[in-house]
């Protein structure tokens, strides 16, 4: 067995043990009205604290995780965790705001998706108003019609739907009209190509300009300067997320965030972020 093949076994049966050892955590990211400075959102992104390697990236159990299959009981636990600790959140006293979680493909094609979303609603005591459910473009082109009786049983329960990562799948335009959707949002290659070649600049602007004409809210991920907001601005997008707003954060460090509204060591963004 290859270094590579035996790391991915290594990880695989780690990650089966790592919900009940307690190694997984949600971190939380800020969405933002990039005009005002608002907190509009958050996103709940999933941290693996392995107990002898450190943290793990997401990028190296995920996509394993979905491979394998482990992404449901991992993404099971991602929805249950986000919707307590939101409604912590607002029983404490913050002014509410919608969780984000970004459901897999396999996760999404499970039969027991739905079942599994309204459980943790009833469980948690959360608002479906408060939940969205953020999937990539590879999703709406599996099979159209099973989507669409997906996403319309999810919206028929009140959680809203958006479309991660948009620009890197393989959605057709001619199907995108159909589906249920609340929110597209930009990928972050996009938006971190601003000021590079013109090319770039334009598919930004044609993925704004598409949103607006489906009647979408747009969100661009991976703003990390002024020249960003700058551009997104001009251009009539209105919500943002990235590390120039916040890292995400650690539920305690969120909290004292949310407190504060700033970041104490964020020197990018001095004024600040009310909810």
């Amino acid at each position: 067995m290859n270094e590579r093949a035996h790391e991915a076994l290594f990880l695989e049966n780690n990650l089966r043990k790592a919900i009940d050892n307690r190694e997984l955590a949600l971190y939380y990211q800020p969405q933002v009205d990039i005009t005002s400075g608002k907190m509009t959102g958050m996103e709940a992104l999933v941290r693996w604290h392995h107990p002898k390697l450190g943290v793990i990236a997401p990028n190296k159990f995920i996509p394993m995780a979905e491979e394998t299959g482990l992404i449901i009981p991992l993404g099971k636990w991602v929805i249950n965790t986000a919707c307590q600790q939101t409604l912590k959140w607002q029983r404490a006293g913050f002014p509410p705001c919608k969780i984000a979680v970004n459901i897999s493909p396999r996760q999404f094609r499970q039969s027991h998706l739905v079942e599994t979303v309204t459980q943790a609603l009833e469980e948690s005591g959360l608002d479906a108003s408060w939940l969205e459910l953020e999937i990539t473009e590879n999703v709406l082109v599996e099979d159209v019609t099973q989507t669409i009786e997906v996403m319309e049983a999810l919206n028929a329960i009140g959680v809203s739907l958006a479309i991660d990562d948009f620009g890197t799948g393989y959605s057709s335009l001619n199907y995108l009209h159909r589906f249920p959707l609340s929110k597209l949002k930009i990928d972050q290659s996009f938006v971190q190509s601003i000021g590079g070649p013109a090319g770039n600049h334009a598919i930004v602007e044609a993925i704004i300009a598409l949103a607006r004409a489906l009647e979408l809210e747009v969100i661009a991920e991976g703003i990390e300067s002024q020249a960003h907001i700058a551009f997104l601005k001009e251009h009539g997008c209105v919500y943002g997320q990235g590390f120039y707003f916040s890292r995400p954060l650690p539920v305690d460090a969120f909290e004292q965030f949310l407190r504060r509204g700033r970041l104490k060591n964020n020197g990018r963004q001095t004024q600040p972020l009310p909810l």
